[in-house]
């Protein structure tokens, strides 16, 4: 079995040090986990303003996260802005393992175009996975969820817990919680979302993150308020079922 827990934040604009202060809070008498994950950008909020939210590689968050990781006995993964060597800045999703080592970098394929993020962050090229104890684990960001060939190339390596760390908006909230409900029914899969609540200088936001089974079951739901969303995944259930319903087996694109 592996407890995985989310934190839906209430993310104060572009005031790092205020939201790692307050997640630190939310945690403060929290039960133990294996796997610890926040929102996309969760010290910024979804800032277009790269200057703001980028940090050079292994910049305060980077190391924040990894104390909070070796701190809390768990793997985290959370979302950060970083500007590369080259001064080009990515959307990433970040995952230190329980002894503070980076396990996986990932940086968002897909650009929220309609909100200009494409003109700020360079898009990613590559979908990543990575073991994790029982788990293979996919990374996601937002945007992407609207793209399930992504999510198909990772559980064609072995994906079996997919992960969306997202700033999504109140008004299209209901796309998020079914697109994680069909990434999930399609992949054969654990999926967490882990949204943020409150809002910005320009949305509302109000939160949802789920765990969502292998079935499309939601099994944890966060509801509109900060805080956490919690589950415990038993991955021999979910390997009976791949190996007794052939959906991967049989696909043929």
């Amino acid at each position: 079995m592996m407890r995985l827990t989310g934190l839906q934040l209430d993310i104060a604009w572009e005031a790092k040090e205020r939201n790692r202060t307050r997640v630190e809070e939310i945690l403060s008498g929290a039960p133990a986990c294996d796997v610890l994950v926040l929102p996309e950008m969760f010290s910024t909020g979804f800032t277009m303003s790269a200057a703001a939210a980028a940090e050079p590689t292994g910049g305060t968050t980077e190391r924040w996260l990894s104390s909070l990781a070796r701190d809390n006995a768990c793997a985290v993964i959370g979302g950060n802005g970083r500007e590369a060597q080259d001064g080009v800045c990515f959307n990433e999703s970040l995952t230190f393992a329980s002894d503070g080592a980076l396990a996986c970098r990932y940086q968002k394929i897909h650009p929220f175009s309609l909100g200009g993020e494409d003109k700020h962050y360079a898009a990613g090229t590559e979908v990543k996975t990575f073991a994790l104890d029982e788990a293979v684990v996919a990374p996601f960001v937002c945007y992407d969820l609207r793209f399930p060939e992504a999510f198909r190339l990772a559980s064609a390596v072995g994906a079996n817990l997919i992960v969306v760390i997202a700033n999504w908006p109140a008004k299209r909230i209901q796309h998020w919680v079914t697109l994680l409900q069909a990434r999930a029914i399609e992949n054969l899969a654990y999926v967490i979302g882990v949204n943020r609540t409150g809002s910005d200088p320009q949305l509302e936001y109000n939160g949802r993150s789920v765990i969502v089974d292998y079935m499309g079951e939601i099994i944890a739901d966060a509801g509109s308020d900060e805080g956490l969303v919690i589950a415990d995944l038993n991955f021999e259930e979910l390997n009976r079922w791949r190996d007794g319903f052939p959906a991967l087996r049989d696909r043929k694109l």
